[in-house]
């Protein structure tokens, strides 16, 4: 790991990258897949991350997760620097990866049982206070009565309300989204942006999604950071003007659409900049 200059105090941000840089492979065949980049995101913020596939997005999910090592920079998380202390961080992904031995009521609890301080009362409480905990929050999604049932008897954008009750059941710091929707038809998808949007509201989660779906980072982001490939970098960061809650209808909005479009033309002049100098 390459040295950086000097180790910035950590600031009340809930997710701060500084100066990250993340390159793969020796000296001949070094590949950057993130320049150096810095993000700073705010306790409550809900943040999308765009752009073409291999600009970085997903490097920087891994990066806040932990699951990857910065080869120059900082991050910090809640404060700490990530590996130095634990932070409660939520999960959903393209695939709902439930468990398909295990019920959607024991898939959703899972968290309860291996997270601190959840699992030192889990013996305890399971069969009570984290049951019901498990059935408000199935309820509070459209699955109330479906916590027997299994994930093979469930459709797809069901199975991805499990998983969004799986990912926030244990009250995280942090909800890392990659590409949580983009397996669902349109009319689900938009169902489960309303469903992401009032759970949001309700528990003030800090949110990093990333998407390639400019009308659903507009519709659930409160700030949209645009990236370029090769190497991977943020060009753009736009805040997201639109009241809350937001419906379908203000994606028809002209200043919505405005929005996307300007996005969707960075992306474009950034991929041509990138073209051209290769």
């Amino acid at each position: 790991m390459n040295a950086s200059p000097a180790k910035p105090a950590p600031s009340g941000n809930v997710i701060d990258l500084e100066k990250v840089r993340v390159t793969f492979g020796g000296d001949k065949n070094q590949v950057t897949a993130l320049a150096e980049t810095s993000l700073r995101i705010a306790h409550g913020e809900f943040v999308a991350l765009v752009g073409p596939s291999g600009c970085g997005k997903s490097t920087i999910l891994k990066l806040v997760a932990g699951t990857l090592t910065a080869s120059q920079g900082y991050v910090f998380v809640a404060g700490r620097e990530i590996g130095a202390d634990h932070v409660r961080i939520g999960m959903a992904f393209q695939n709902p990866t439930l468990l398909p031995w295990l019920n959607i009521r024991d898939n959703v609890m899972l968290p309860l049982k291996i997270v601190p301080p959840f699992k030192q009362a889990f013996a305890e409480k399971r069969k009570s206070e984290y049951r019901d905990r498990v059935e408000a929050s199935l309820a509070r999604v459209g699955l109330a009565g479906f916590g027997e049932k299994f994930p093979w008897q469930l459709s797809g954008g069901m199975q991805q309300r499990a998983s969004l009750c799986r990912a926030l059941i244990h009250d995280p710091t942090l909800l890392l989204l990659d590409e949580p929707f983009g397996a669902l038809d349109q009319f689900t998808r938009e169902e489960l942006w309303e469903i992401m949007q009032n759970l949001w509201i309700e528990k003030q989660p800090t949110v990093l999604l990333v998407t390639h779906d400019l009308k659903e980072a507009a519709y659930l982001a409160s700030r949209i950071c645009v990236m370029q490939a090769r190497p991977g970098r943020i060009v753009d960061d736009s805040v997201v003007p639109f009241d809350r809650p937001r419906t379908i209808d203000v994606s028809f909005a002209p200043e919505f659409v405005s929005l996307t479009q300007r996005l969707r033309e960075r992306i474009v002049a950034a991929r041509a900049v990138q073209e051209a100098a290769s």
